[in-house]
């Protein structure tokens, strides 16, 4: 078994390997580093980046964010818009422009750049993309738990038995797990660290956390956070603070988790388990929630 963390994607990685050739560690840490280049908002040069400056015109990107935009798009259509991707002007003007890790890295974009943006008329050709103009695209937490999927399958393809990618705490696993039938993934405490609120065994698939503690920083009115109420534009106003989702992807267990900040718990713990997930709320001064189907990943 070979295991490392590394810096990556605004924060830190973690790749498990059981089997595989020697080299291939550092490979899929080479693959992470392809995908930041391609997707962050605070590179002038990355492919988001030319996109969110196209001004209306096609854009040839690689292969990997015509994934992502399309992963986007879908997100956006399975919650009814309430994942929305075309948030970037709002969180720019919530105050959340500069890296919270390098302040020297920032986000700028076109005065066209308006919110809510267009994704029905999004264009994905092949490689070729065009993005209405004014409609930006910001990959956020959807983007670490796609590159965790696209690790996973790339380290499989080449040879390994089994993975566990971990980025920025979005994991996906799937294959051999280093000691027993299942990986063994623990969720952290909000409140304590350190502490685990839970652990879940998983033989295949990916598990996201949301967190509205995490992204903080002081805004006009007083303290904001990353996750915009697609209803408002603005930071989401919720007793949630973190939200856990099981899920096949890492991609789909990231637009999951950001649902219990803008719907009602009940209903949406319902609802999950009939689309193939199972999730966590903790809300803050309330009793912890699961979906009937949690106990099936103890």
């Amino acid at each position: 078994m070979l295991a490392e963390r590394r810096p990556a994607m605004g924060g830190t990685a973690s790749i498990t390997l059981v089997g595989g050739p020697p080299q291939l560690l550092d490979e899929c840490f080479a693959l992470l580093g392809e995908l930041e280049r391609a997707w962050s908002r605070f590179r002038e040069d990355s492919d988001v980046s030319r996109l969110n400056w196209s001004q209306g015109r096609p854009v040839r990107v690689r292969a990997c964010t015509a994934r992502l935009v399309t992963e986007l798009i879908n997100a956006w259509a399975v919650t009814n818009g309430d994942f929305d991707p075309t948030a970037l002007p709002q969180l720019l003007a919530s105050g959340y422009a500069t890296s919270l890790v390098d302040p020297s890295r920032r986000t700028v974009l076109p005065k066209t750049g308006a919110w809510p943006g267009d994704v029905t008329g999004i264009d994905i050709v092949n490689r070729d993309i065009r993005l209405p103009l004014g409609t930006t695209l910001d990959p956020g937490g959807l983007g670490k738990g796609l590159a965790a999927d696209m690790i996973v399958e790339f380290a499989m393809d080449r040879g390994a038995d089994g993975v566990l990618a971990e980025i920025g705490g979005d994991v996906a696993v799937a294959g051999v797990a280093p000691h027993a039938a299942a990986w063994t993934i623990g969720i952290q405490d909000p409140y304590t660290r350190g502490e685990l609120v839970s652990v879940v065994r998983l033989a295949r698939g990916a598990v996201a956390t949301s967190s509205r503690l995490v992204r903080v920083w002081d805004g006009a009115d007083g303290l904001v956070h990353h996750l915009i109420d697609p209803a408002t534009g603005a930071s989401a106003l919720t007793p949630t603070l973190t939200s856990t989702v099981i899920a096949g992807s890492g991609a789909r267990a990231e637009a999951l988790a950001k649902l219990a900040f803008v719907r009602e718990a009940n209903p949406l713990l319902e609802w999950l388990p009939r689309i193939g997930a199972a999730a966590m709320i903790i809300a803050a001064d309330q009793p912890r929630k699961r979906t009937a189907n949690w106990g099936d990943f103890a």
